[in-house]
């Protein structure tokens, strides 16, 4: 069976005449002309084939369809004015979710105080955050869990098929040691005065060693540890373990009295780079377009951006 069409106009029509009883007064309530106000009553009853109201020259009065018209007529109107008023809550960024998969690094040290500025302006809009390894953060947005990602690549993370990325900053990298260690002092740091010392490496499924081995290659260093994170890359230098090698944007886990950060000049090319990468098909909410704006604002300002 064919649905008819119905508007909101009939329905509220149809509504005022069924709480008034009075085409006149219904009329004015809807802010139509009588001849205005009746013609949409008499197409709301041919749409639906079915008489709502019995006229006389003394009442209106529903009719039994009518009367079993009016409840879903006015859980129509109620569900009609939720949905829009959602919507412009979400329009409007009063409310909404935005899902970002980050690299741990930025998750921990660069997103915090972005996530707190969008929490202040939009206070309504739930924000979700998965901090992951690049591999897994370009997953989550290729499946539709995340709205967006921030990932790192030594070149394009996708540049082809159902995502597309746009290059934020490249992220050049430090040296990390004991304030007391020779290299801390050494006039000039090149790769091969590095290449002795023990070195603590992350694991080589992170971007940070894919990049360096292949800024390193085919120079190979004194491995003593591989780890995972880099807080425990800090703690590992720290105690004396060994130095490492670390990109700009971590250098917030290695501010201690304890250590030193310098520089490190690395051939041209060998830079790790952050993207944010979306969906190539498909746009983005109103507030997950918010936030993803806010990201390439604040790192168009960051040296590499």
């Amino acid at each position: 069976m064919a649905l008819p069409d119905l508007s909101s106009r009939q329905l509220r029509a149809f509504l005022a005449l069924a709480e008034l009883r009075n085409f006149t007064r219904a009329a004015q309530a809807c802010h139509l002309s009588q001849p205005a106000f009746s013609a949409l009553i008499r197409t709301l009853e041919a749409s639906l084939d079915v008489r709502l109201f019995d006229r006389s020259t003394r009442s209106v009065q529903l009719t039994p369809e009518g009367r079993r018209f009016e409840p879903a007529a006015r859980q129509l109107m109620q569900d009609l004015r939720l949905a829009l008023g959602d919507l412009a809550d979400h329009a409007q960024r009063r409310r909404g979710r935005v899902h970002v998969a980050a690299l741990p690094s930025l998750a921990a040290g660069w997103l915090p105080q972005l996530f707190a500025d969008f929490r202040a302006r939009w206070p309504g809009v739930e924000l979700a955050l998965s901090d992951l390894l690049s591999d897994p953060c370009l997953d989550l947005v290729r499946n539709g869990q995340a709205d967006f990602a921030l990932a790192a690549g030594g070149a394009r993370p996708a540049d082809a098929g159902e995502l597309r990325a746009r290059l934020l900053v490249t992220d050049r990298f430090h040296l990390v040691c004991r304030a007391d260690h020779p290299l801390a002092q050494a006039p000039r740091l090149t790769l091969r005065k590095l290449a002795p010392w023990p070195f603590i490496h992350m694991r080589r499924h992170s971007s940070v060693r894919q990049t360096l081995e292949a800024a390193l290659h085919p120079l190979a260093m004194n491995t003593v540890l591989e780890v995972e994170q880099l807080a425990t890359v800090t703690g590992m230098v720290e105690a004396g373990l060994g130095i490492s090698v670390v990109p700009a944007l971590t250098l917030y886990q290695f501010q201690r009295r304890t250590l030193v950060t310098r520089p490190l000049p690395l051939p041209a090319g060998s830079s790790r780079r952050i993207y944010l990468v979306q969906r190539r098909e498909g746009s983005l909410s109103a507030a997950a377009q918010a936030l993803h704006d806010l990201v390439i604002e604040r790192f168009a300002g960051r040296p590499g951006a």
